[in-house]
């Protein structure tokens, strides 16, 4: 029996040993991948058309085109410094008077509530807004937040809402439109839009008439004639001004395709360097290189 118990453990052994081995060999199968790229020339006009010729078989190929969105060394990028910019489209009617507010702060932590917007300490940044007057769909304007993305943390605005007991009815505001982007020169990455900004609504008087949130706009109807002193938030998620969406490029092969000739063309002269990320796989093992050329884009 002990004879028995030790060959068995050998042969355990020996069976283990080969897995490794064989797991070490197919990881030894993946090569670093055979890959040339050339053009007929490294400058060329705008809206001409370049012929990437191809040598090798690699298993992937992504193109980087070396336009703005498009580049390598900006594929893993997820922050960049950026300025806060809001726009927003408004209804008020039953009155004319001014009683809604545009709110900012970047001094909330934790949970969006009462308590932590009471907490916060908030500035009305309203002047830099145009409001409806009774006109439909009157636009803000562009509202730069810039002061407030310099202090490098989430920014939430708020529309802060108050109105006092008369004999007539509440002001009705509507919020039509909401847009908020992260803007560096002329490049802008959204962070919001009405359906996705993540209101909440914070009622601290006249629970009767509070904020009404749809994926389409904001109502806060107000109160009927003789109605309490009434005061209501509604608060946007926090916004990020330097979240930046990573690079991206396009694959021209991957596993199953063959490789052939790329044809490119540039609508903007310019300075480019393209890359060519290429890899081969075997199951989670990846070996990869990078080519890459500068082109002279001209007039």
């Amino acid at each position: 029996m002990t004879i028995k118990i030790k060959k068995m453990k050998h042969l355990i052994f020996a069976i283990s040993t080969l897995l490794v081995v064989l797991s070490g060999c197919a990881k030894d199968k993946v090569e670093a991948p055979e890959f040339e790229v050339k053009t007929a020339a490294l400058t060329y006009k705008v809206g001409e058309e370049i012929t990437f010729k191809f040598s090798g078989n690699p298993d992937n190929i992504t193109f980087f085109s070396g336009e703005d969105g498009k580049k390598y060394e900006f594929r893993n990028r997820t922050s960049l410094s950026g300025k806060l910019q809001v726009q927003f489209t408004s209804l008020v009617d039953r009155g004319v008077r001014q009683n809604l507010q545009l709110m900012v702060t970047s001094d909330i932590t934790g949970p969006i509530n009462a308590t932590t917007v009471s907490a916060a300490k908030w500035t009305d940044v309203s002047s830099r807004a145009v409001f409806s007057t009774g006109a439909d769909n009157t636009p803000s304007g562009a509202i730069d937040l810039s002061d407030f993305s310099d202090l490098g943390k989430p920014i939430s605005v708020a529309f802060k809402y108050t109105d006092v007991k008369t004999a007539a009815q509440q002001n009705r505001w509507v919020i039509r439109t909401f847009n908020a982007n992260s803007v560096r020169g002329t490049s802008v990455t959204p962070l919001a839009v009405m359906a996705d900004a993540g209101w909440v609504g914070i009622n601290y008087k006249n629970p009767a008439a509070v904020w009404t949130i749809t994926s389409a706009q904001l109502l806060m109807y107000g109160g009927a004639a003789n109605s309490d002193d009434n005061e209501d938030w509604v608060v946007s998620k926090q916004l990020d001004p330097n979240l930046i969406k990573s690079d991206v490029g396009y694959v021209l092969k991957n596993i199953s395709t063959q490789p052939s000739d790329f044809i490119y063309k540039y609508d903007k002269a310019g300075v480019y360097k393209v890359s060519f990320l290429v890899s081969n796989r075997l199951g989670s093992s990846v070996k990869e290189t990078v080519k890459e050329l500068t082109l002279n884009i001209v007039q």
